[in-house]
């Protein structure tokens, strides 16, 4: 697999916490909320490795929020590893993280609660056998946990059939008769949703549905070794599912962090040499896309390790999308700052500049 759901990278994890777990879990819950928090946040103790650089109050808080039966709404800006915090919750919680849901304009009720298999239901009329689960109908029957992904790209109304779930825990199938006709949430189901801050205003929640979500807001990495440390770890398990025997160098790594910091903060007018903040997103998640993309490059084009020329290459594609003004600050960006600082790799990294679109 291209990319193994956490439940099946981390499965070796799992079983240890399960095993060494002996504190009171949740109804309906594969862990307690400390091996939970120890399989995100990482154990040094059991050998479990962080997973996400974030606040461990927070996972504390999310985990919580699940416990108590509310939905949980992660928020924040694009790359902050929402997705990724939502997986590893999900099968922290009940062992599965695939139940997922992708919000997207064209997504409908039916993609989200059951559909029919309309052979059966033509020969034989409305009946649970014609009847085909989707991922909610699948979380409130087996008490799983359901991922929302995107939930503000959906539209409104597709949205709101959220809410009897999330409030009376039950799904109506007017369709069928007797017990069938309401599904009743086992124990352990729950909801958790993200939503980017860019795309807040595309679908606006209802305010009945924000009721019924506890908001957590999931923040870019603050320090800089921290986000060295995670892009370097990310890049390397890339590039050895990629076959690529070298990893980035270290002083490549740098000026890719360095580099993707200095234009997601701008610094603003006020600035002394007028940088200003691009438009392109410029996250944790993509710095990680690009340095997979140097190695690569490197080594399938030339079998070497990647150098600044390559690391020019890759991160013009990340910063020069649909934006001419972002090209002109990429620019700048090398004529004003990278041309000032010292270091044979900051000055291989400024004499590549002409590689820029």
């Amino acid at each position: 697999m291209q990319r193994p759901p956490a439940e099946i990278q981390y499965a070796g994890e799992l079983a240890k916490l399960a095993k060494a777990d002996k504190a009171p879990r949740p109804p309906g819950w594969g862990l307690s909320l400390n091996a939970a928090r120890a399989f995100i946040s990482g154990d040094e103790a059991l050998g479990i490795e962080r997973k996400v650089v974030a606040p461990v109050a927070a996972i504390e808080r999310m985990l919580v929020t699940l416990a108590t039966g509310r939905g949980l709404m992660l928020v924040g800006e694009p790359g902050t590893a929402k997705s990724m915090l939502s997986e590893l919750l999900a099968a922290a919680v009940c062992g599965q993280s695939t139940l997922t849901i992708q919000g997207g304009a064209s997504i409908t009720e039916d993609q989200i609660k059951y559909s029919w298999n309309y052979a059966l239901l033509i020969n034989e009329g409305p009946s649970p056998r014609a009847l085909v689960p989707a991922p909610l109908y699948h979380g409130m029957r087996d008490g799983l946990i359901v991922r929302f992904e995107e939930i503000t790209r959906a539209p409104l109304e597709v949205q709101d059939c959220l809410l009897g779930m999330l409030s009376d825990r039950v799904m109506a199938v007017p369709e069928l008769e007797n017990e069938h006709a309401m599904l009743y949430a086992r124990e352990g189901f729950n909801i958790i949703a993200t939503a980017n801050t860019r795309d807040r205003g595309v679908n606006e929640m209802s305010a009945a549905l924000k009721r019924r979500f506890d908001f957590e807001t999931v923040f870019p990495i603050l320090d800089f070794g921290h986000e060295l440390a995670l892009v370097e770890q990310a890049s390397a398990r890339l590039l050895e599912r990629s076959g690529i025997p070298h990893r980035v160098p270290g002083p490549i790594l740098d000026l890719l962090v360095s580099t993707f910091r200095d234009l997601r903060s701008g610094g603003g007018k006020g600035a002394p040499d007028g940088m200003d903040k691009l438009a392109a997103v410029m996250s944790t998640a993509e710095a990680v896309n690009v340095a997979h993309a140097v190695g690569v490059r490197a080594w399938f084009l030339e079998q070497r390790a990647g150098n600044a020329a390559d690391l020019v290459d890759c991160i013009a594609g990340t910063v020069v999308k649909d934006n001419p003004d972002d090209r002109a600050k990429l620019r700048r960006y090398f004529e004003q700052r990278v041309a000032r600082r010292e270091g044979n790799h900051w000055r291989d990294y400024f004499n590549a500049r002409h590689r820029l679109p």
